[in-house]
């Protein structure tokens, strides 16, 4: 048994002093004894990271120069398609050894990663159709962040069952090569600390309504199922007119949705169909960086709220990785939409622990994590804060996060553990400076080609 003391944590119930947590053989937290001595850090949740294409670091800065017409996501993806036709295993491994190690640093314990780069550059399956899921899997156990692996079933290239375009061969899978993927990757995260497995058909747009219920069906009980739904203006406008109904009420239509699913974005949906998603327990994963750095549009976050609604954060592209600028993105995209200030907070609260105790309970959730924060039976997975750090200097409980969130600089986040065990000291993760060298010699290779 690991015994661990903290000058504060933020429990289930509130903040508590002087704050004893024993962890067992396993990770997980056995007991937590407030008032049992003085402790020095700050102990938070760690942050479940929801939604994740990893391989999509290595292409950070790399689509921020304006195009001959009006950029959007759909260029932006014709980008994405051209980087992702030079990688090999290797060098998925490594980018996504770079940003598991990134996230550790910026308070993500717990990675959803929604994987659809399955095949070789021609588009046939590896001689292990799930080599790509094992990379995923060997980036999460160098790095020590809890992996829940979300293969993902990609068909088409448009909403109604169009044929894939070039660029989307990596994906591609019918049914029976999808079930034989799944069963790779049941493997290839088997005997791995923390991880779990779940399912993600890809979109309305890569897999009709009919195979994202076969899919669905294909998951073990209690394995989540992720998403993207209403993303794009686009899509929603294809949706409608060639399925008749938007994405969302078409999935609800179809009785799929559930407390198992976690829709990424939504962010076009109505008040009407989010309610419905909030009857249903599912979970909104939203990615706020990434959907700015695209231009998709602001979720309605107060009206989802007010439903009940349950949401998480994810990186998605990876373009930036800090679970503290994610939730002030998505504050801050409330204010600027409502012209207001603290929207997302309760009346008289904190702005920060609200965000923060939201995105734990739904990431915890959307990722089939078991029992959220600093309680018994959870995962050891620990954010730790230094108070005598600038951003938290005569500061403390509600107003730690307040700052961590709107105030705190790089580095802020002092210790990060994972299953009780120490994967972040002093703000640096040991791997990355090894990772960067890695990531960097890929890129120039790729873009000198």
């Amino acid at each position: 048994m690991r015994s661990m003391v903290f000058a504060e944590a933020l429990l289930p119930e509130g903040w508590r002093r002087d704050v004893r947590v024993e962890v067992d053989a396993e990770g997980r937290i056995a007991t937590v004894t407030p008032d049992a001595g003085p402790g020095r850090l700050v102990a938070v949740p760690g942050m479940p990271d929801l939604h994740s294409h990893a391989f999509q670091r290595g292409m950070a800065g790399l689509t921020e120069h304006a195009g001959a017409s009006d950029d959007s996501f759909w260029t932006w993806r014709e980008l994405m398609y051209r980087f992702l036709a030079q990688l090999t295993p290797d060098d998925v491994e490594a980018i996504a050894t770079l940003a598991y190690a990134e996230m550790l640093e910026g308070g993500f314990t717990r990675v959803g990663e929604f994987h659809y780069l399955h095949h070789d550059v021609d588009g046939a399956p590896y001689a292990d159709r799930a080599e790509m899921a094992a990379r995923i899997a060997a980036a999460a156990q160098a790095t020590g962040i809890n992996l829940t692996l979300l293969p993902s079933f990609y068909a088409h290239g448009e909403i109604g069952g169009a044929p894939p375009v070039p660029g989307q061969r990596r994906f591609i899978n019918d049914l029976d090569g999808f079930a034989l993927l799944v069963e790779g990757s049941r493997r290839a995260i088997a005997g791995l600390p923390g991880a779990d497995l779940g399912l993600a058909p890809h979109s309305l747009r890569a897999a009709t309504i009919e195979e994202i219920g076969t899919v669905a069906a294909m998951a073990q009980p209690g394995e989540p199922l992720h998403i993207h739904a209403a993303e794009q203006v686009k899509e929603v406008e294809a949706a409608i007119r060639i399925l008749g109904l938007p994405p969302i009420e078409a999935l609800l239509e179809a009785g799929l949705l559930s407390d198992r699913w976690c829709l990424i974005h939504a962010t076009h949906g109505t008040e009407g169909e989010l309610a419905r998603v909030a009857a249903a327990g599912a979970v909104a994963g939203l990615c706020p960086v990434t959907e700015s750095n695209l231009g998709d549009g602001i979720f309605p976050a107060p009206g989802f709220r007010d439903a009940g609604g349950m949401f998480g954060v994810g990186t998605d592209s990876n373009v930036m990785i800090s679970a503290a600028a994610e939730l002030r993105t998505l504050e801050y995209s409330q204010r600027l939409a409502l012209r207001s200030r603290n929207v997302l907070a309760p009346r008289g609260g904190s702005t920060g622990r609200a965000l923060w105790q939201a995105a734990v309970e739904g990431g915890s959730r959307a990722l089939a994590a078991g029992p959220a924060g600093i309680a018994p039976g959870a995962w050891a997975d620990l954010v730790l804060l230094d108070p005598h750090d600038l951003a938290f200097a005569a500061r403390s409980e509600d107003r730690l996060l307040d700052s961590l969130l709107f105030a705190a600089r790089d580095g802020a986040i002092r210790e990060v553990w994972v299953r009780g065990m120490r994967v972040v000291a002093d703000g640096v993760h040991p791997l990355r400076v090894a990772a960067e060298r890695r990531v960097a010699a890929i890129l120039a290779r790729i873009l000198a080609a």
